[in-house]
C-alpha cells in the first residue's frame, strides 16, 4: 500500500461507518476488516494497470553486467563488458543490451533491491514472487505457500472476456535438474484451481499447438454449452459434500469450458498468425516466442503471464562459471531481442500504458569474479530489476548501489515492497485479506508498502 494510505483510509471513514461498527462486530467483522475493504476499493479505483507480464530470469541475473555496471571498479569486479548510453541521459546498460537500451525512457530501473536469502534458489524465488521470506528453507512448492501474483489477480480481477486469467510458460522451473517445482508460481493456499495454465510446449517449434484446448470439430459451441450445464447440475447435486479437491476440479472444468468456447482464447495461442518479421524480432528461440505468446495472451484479455526463463534453477542465469561467455553468447542477446520487441509491440498497440512488464530474478551476482572461468556467485545483498508500463514512470532510476554494486547506497528495496507495488498497480491493495479452503485469513503483503515514487 502507498505510504500513508492506511491513515488516509481511516480519515475517509464516515461517521455512519463508524456508528455501524457495533453491528458489524456482531456479524463477525471488525475495524481491520472494514479498513481492508476500504483499501481494496480505493486500490481498484486507482489501478494503473490491467495486466502484467513477469519475465523471471531464474537463477539470478548479474546486475553488474546488465544494468548497474561499475566501469570504475577494480578489474576483479567491473567485468569484461563495456557500458553504453541508453535513451535516458546518464543511465547506462551493458553493451550486450543495445535494443533494450533504446527503451530505457519507458522503464523504471530499481538498483537497490536486497533480501536475506542467499543460498537456496527456491526460497529466494519465493521471496521475489510473493514478498514472503522463508529464510534459507529450500525445497519445492507447498500447499501452504502464499499464492502467485497471477493467482491473486485472476481471482480479484477476473478477465472480462472468457480467457484463462493466469498463464505460466514455457517451463515449471525445477529446483535443480530433476528437483521439485519451485514455489511462487502456484495458487498455494488459495487452492489448485488458482494455479496458472502451464504451457509447457516450445512456442518456437514448427508444430506448436495446445491440443488440450482444441475443440474437436464435431463438438459445436451449443453442444459444449449443454455439456457445461449438465456438469454444473451434477456438481450442484453434490455441492454440500464436495471437498476442496472436488471444488478445485470444478474450477478447472469451468476454465476448460471457457477456453474451448472462446474464439479469442483459441486464436491467442495461434502464433502462426503472427507475421514472420514479428516472430524474428522477438527471437526464434523458446524464450523469445514465449514472450511473443505472452503479448498475444495479454491482448486477448489474460491478466498475468509469467515467463520462467529456465527449465531448472541452474540451467540459465545461475552463472557460477563462464558468466561472461554465457551472457554474451546466449542469455543477453535473447533477452535483448525479446524484451525490446515486447515493449515496442505493446507501445505500438497502445497496450503498454495499462500493461506492467517486470524483468527480474531472485537475486544478483557477487561483485567479485570467481576463478571458475570468470563466474559470479549468488548475491542477495544488492541487485537490480526493470519495470515498464502499467502507469509507472519512464526514464526513472530508483535507488542506487555502492561503488562495487554490493549493497544499496540509497533507497533500499525489499521483495515485499516490489510485490506490493505490482499489486498496487494492478488495483489490488497489498493488505487485502483472503481465505484458504478452511476459511483461515491471510493478508497478501502484511509488511512493505508499495513504492509511490515509481508511479507517474
Amino acid at each position: 500500500m502507498i505510504p500513508g494510505e492506511r491513515d488516509a483510509v481511516r480519515q475517509h471513514l464516515t461517521r455512519r461507518q463508524v456508528l455501524q461498527l457495533g453491528s458489524i462486530g456482531t456479524m463477525g467483522l471488525s475495524l481491520p476488516t472494514l479498513l481492508r475493504a476500504e483499501a481494496q476499493r480505493a486500490a481498484t479505483a486507482s489501478a494503473t494497470a490491467d495486466s502484467c507480464i513477469v519475465i523471471f530470469l531464474n537463477g539470478g541475473p548479474s546486475h553488474l553486467d546488465m544494468w548497474d555496471m561499475k566501469p570504475q571498479a577494480p578489474t576483479g569486479i567491473r567485468g569484461e563488458f563495456n557500458p553504453i548510453a541508453t535513451s535516458t541521459p546518464g543511465v547506462q546498460f551493458s553493451e550486450h543490451l543495445p535494443r533494450m537500451a533504446r527503451h530505457m525512457h519507458r522503464c523504471s530501473l530499481i538498483r537497490s533491491a536486497h533480501h536475506g536469502v542467499n543460498n537456496a534458489h527456491a526460497a529466494a524465488v519465493y521471496a521475489a514472487l510473493t514478498g514472503h521470506d522463508r529464510g534459507e528453507i529450500g525445497g519445492g512448492t507447498m500447499p501452504t505457500d502464499y499464492p502467485a501474483i497471477g493467482s491473486v489477480t485472476g481471482f480479484l480481477r477476473p478477465p472480462a472476456d472468457p480467457i484463462v486469467p493466469f498463464v505460466s510458460l514455457p517451463y515449471i522451473t525445477k529446483e535443480g535438474a530433476g528437483g521439485p517445482p519451485q514455489p511462487g508460481f502456484f495458487g498455494g493456499w488459495m487452492g489448485k484451481q488458482f494455479d496458472p495454465l502451464f504451457v509447457l510446449r516450445d512456442p518456437n517449434a514448427a508444430d506448436f499447438s495446445i491440443p488440450e484446448l482444441t475443440r474437436q470439430g464435431e463438438v459445436s459451441p451449443q453442444r459444449l454449452t449443454q455439456r457445461r450445464d449438465l456438469q454444473s447440475l451434477l456438481n450442484n447435486q453434490f455441492a454440500e459434500r464436495a471437498s476442496g479437491v472436488i471444488n478445485g476440479m470444478d474450477g478447472f472444468q469451468q476454465r476448460a469450458f471457457d477456453l474451448l468456447a472462446s474464439e479469442a482464447a483459441q486464436k491467442a495461442f495461434q502464433l502462426s498468425l503472427e507475421p514472420a518479421p514479428v516472430r524474428e524480432a522477438y527471437g526464434r528461440n523458446i524464450y523469445g516466442q514465449s514472450t511473443l505468446l505472452a503479448r498475444r495472451l495479454i491482448e486477448a484479455g489474460t491478466r498475468v503471464v509469467t515467463i520462467a526463463w529456465a527449465p531448472d534453477a541452474n540451467a540459465t542465469w545461475d552463472t557460477h562459471g563462464s558468466n561472461f561467455v554465457m551472457l554474451k553468447d546466449r542469455l543477453l542477446p535473447q533477452l535483448d531481442m525479446a524484451v525490446s520487441s515486447l515493449l515496442q509491440d505493446l507501445a505500438d498497440r497502445s497496450l503498454l500504458k495499462r500493461t506492467l512488464v517486470c524483468v527480474m530474478g531472485e537475486f544478483g551476482r557477487t561483485p567479485k569474479i570467481n576463478a571458475n572461468n570468470g563466474g559470479r556467485d549468488h548475491w542477495n545483498f544488492g541487485y537490480s530489476l526493470l519495470l515498464a508500463g502499467g502507469g509507472l514512470k519512464g526514464g526513472y532510476v530508483y535507488g542506487s548501489s555502492d561503488k562495487i554494486g554490493g549493497e544499496p547506497a540509497s533507497d533500499p528495496v525489499t521483495p515485499a515492497e516490489i510485490v506490493a507495488t505490482i499489486y498496487q498497480a494492478l488495483g489490488i491493495s497489498p493488505i487485502t485479506e483472503l481465505h484458504d479452503a478452511t476459511h483461515r485469513p491471510y493478508t497478501l503483503v502484511p509488511w512493505g508498502d508499495s513504492i509511490d515514487r515509481l508511479f507517474a
